[in-house]
C-alpha cells in the first residue's frame, strides 16, 4: 500500500507543479477558444490541461518502475508499456484538438486506434463472466472488438461530461478511488496477481486528477481540453479491462471453491466493471440521452449542445458548486455503494443504506433553492450565501475578498445573465458587472 501511495502523490505532485506553467503556454500558444453558445464560463479560459495530467501519467509509472516491489510488475506484464503507448497517442490527438479543432470522426478514429494499441501489446479482454455459465473465454476478434468499444464508450462518456469546472476530474478521481479498492482487494486480499495492473492504473489516475483539480475548481484557471479527457478515460477504461478481462476464473476458483460459484461471488462488480456502468454510471448515462436526443433533433451524434446533466441542473436552479456536488454525491453513491456490495453481497444493511442515501440524493436534486442558515452569532463566519434576508434584499455588506466569489456564484446562477452569443470578452464582463452593479444598488435603496 505505501508504494501505491507513494506513486499516487508523486503523480498528484508533478500533475499540480505542471499544471502553472502549462497554463501559460497554453495562453502563449492561443489555446484559449471563445465563448460559445453551449458554454457555461464567461471569459476564455486556456486549455491544454491535459499535458500536465500525461506528465504526471510519466512520472507515476517512472517511480513505480523503480520501487522494490512494482517493479516486478513491468517485468512480468506488458500493460504498462500498452496503457502508455495508447495514452501517448491519445494525447496527441487531445492535444491537436485543443489548439485547432479537429474533426469529430477524426478524433473517433484516433480513439480506435489508440485502442489498437494496446490491443496489440496484450493489453484486451480475454474473458468474461457470465451468470449461471461461468468464464467465457473470447477469441481474438471477439476480445479486441470488446476492448475497442469498451475504450471508445469510456473516453467518449468522460468527454462528455467535461462540462463544468472540476467536474470531470472529481468524478473519474472518485471513480479511480472505488475502483482502487476494488482492484487491491482482488491482489492482496485475493492473492490474484492479474489485478496488480490495475491497481498501479487506479492509484496514478487518482493522482493525475487530485494534481489537476486545484487548478480547475470552480472558478477554474485552466481547462483539462480533450487533452485531458480523453486521456483520463483512457486510463479508467485500461484498468476495467485489465482487472475484468484478464483474471483467471481458476484463480478465483481457489478462494470460492469453483468456477459458477466464484462468477456469482463477485457478479456485482465484474459486470459493473466489464461495462464499466457504476464506476462512470453518470459520464455513461449523459453519454446515452446526449446520443437519443440528438439523433432524434436530427443532428449529429457529435453535436455539440447545452442539454447535458449538469447542464439541466444549472437550468432548474443549482449554482455551479451545487451541481458539480451533486454530480459527485451519485457518483460516489454509485461506485463506492457496488465495491461495499461486493464485499458483503449478504448485509442487508448494504442495501438499507444505499437506499436511504438515494433518498437523500433525490431531496438534494429536488430542492436547488433551499439555501439553510446558520445562526446570526455565526454569519460572520461563513458566506453571505448562508446569512438571513433582511426585508428581502440581499445582505450585501460584506460582499468583499473570498465571500464575493461565493456570492457571486449563486448570483449567475441564479439569474443566468449570460451575454448573447457573439460579443466579445470584456463587453460581456462589463455587461454582468454593471448587471450586479444595478442590482446591488437597488437592493441597498429599498433597504
Amino acid at each position: 500500500m505505501r508504494e501505491y501511495l507513494l506513486t499516487l502523490c508523486i503523480t498528484a505532485a508533478v500533475t499540480y507543479l505542471l499544471t502553472g506553467p502549462v497554463r501559460k503556454f497554453a495562453i502563449v500558444a492561443g489555446a484559449m477558444p471563445e465563448i460559445r453558445a453551449r458554454d457555461v464560463h464567461r471569459e476564455p479560459t486556456p486549455r491544454l490541461g491535459g499535458i500536465a495530467m500525461f506528465f504526471g501519467l510519466c512520472a507515476g509509472l517512472l517511480v513505480a518502475d523503480h520501487l522494490p516491489n512494482l517493479s516486478d510488475l513491468f517485468e512480468r506484464s506488458n500493460e504498462p508499456r500498452a496503457l502508455l503507448s495508447g495514452a501517448a497517442l491519445i494525447w496527441l490527438i487531445g492535444v491537436l484538438d485543443d489548439k485547432f479543432e479537429i474533426d469529430a470522426l477524426i478524433k473517433l478514429g484516433g480513439q480506435m486506434i489508440a485502442a489498437g494499441v494496446m490491443v496489440l501489446q496484450g493489453l484486451t479482454i480475454l474473458w468474461i463472466p457470465v451468470p449461471g455459465y461461468g468464464m467465457v473465454l473470447l477469441d481474438q476478434g471477439q476480445g479486441t472488438l470488446l476492448t475497442v468499444a469498451l475504450v471508445v464508450i469510456t473516453i467518449n462518456a468522460v468527454n462528455f461530461v467535461d462540462g463544468l469546472d472540476g467536474l470531470a476530474a472529481g468524478m473519474v478521481c472518485i471513480a479511480a478511488a472505488a475502483f482502487f479498492l476494488y482492484a487491491y482487494r482482488l491482489w492482496y486480499g485475493y492473492g490474484i496477481e492479474a489485478a496488480a495492473p490495475a491497481t498501479l492504473f487506479a492509484a496514478i489516475l487518482i493522482g493525475m486528477c487530485l494534481g489537476f483539480l486545484p487548478h480547475n475548481i470552480h472558478p477554474a484557471r485552466i481547462f483539462m481540453g480533450d487533452s485531458g479527457s480523453m486521456l483520463i478515460g483512457l486510463v479508467l477504461a485500461a484498468g476495467a479491462i485489465s482487472a475484468t478481462g484478464q483474471i483467471d476464473g481458476d484463480a478465483l476458483k481457489l478462494n470460492f471453491g469453483g468456477t459458477r460459484d466464484a462468477t456469482h461471488a463477485m457478479l456485482p462488480v465484474f459486470i459493473p466493471l466489464l461495462m464499466p456502468l457504476t464506476i462512470i454510471a453518470i459520464p455513461f448515462a449523459d453519454l446515452v440521452l446526449a446520443i437519443v436526443r440528438r439523433t432524434w433533433n436530427g443532428k449529429s451524434p457529435f453535436a455539440a449542445d447545452r442539454g447535458h446533466l449538469h447542464h439541466r441542473l444549472l437550468e432548474i436552479g443549482h449554482s455551479h458548486s451545487r451541481a458539480v456536488l451533486i454530480m459527485y454525491f451519485w457518483s460516489a453513491l454509485i461506485g463506492f455503494g457496488t465495491v461495499a456490495y461486493s464485499v458483503h453481497s449478504a448485509s442487508m444493511w448494504i442495501l438499507f443504506a444505499i437506499v436511504a442515501l438515494s433518498a437523500v440524493g433525490l431531496v438534494l436534486l429536488l430542492l436547488p433553492r433551499y439555501t439553510p442558515h446558520v445562526p446570526r452569532w455565526a454569519e460572520s463566519f461563513v458566506p453571505p450565501r448562508y446569512r438571513r434576508r433582511k426585508d428581502g434584499a440581499a445582505d450585501v455588506s460584506a460582499t468583499d475578498g473570498a465571500d464575493a466569489t461565493d456570492e457571486r456564484d449563486d448570483a449567475d446562477a441564479a439569474t443566468d445573465e449570460r451575454p448573447p452569443v457573439g460579443t466579445d470578452v470584456n463587453g460581456a464582463t462589463a455587461v454582468g458587472t454593471r448587471s450586479r452593479f444595478e442590482d446591488r444598488r437597488k437592493a441597498g435603496s429599498s433597504s
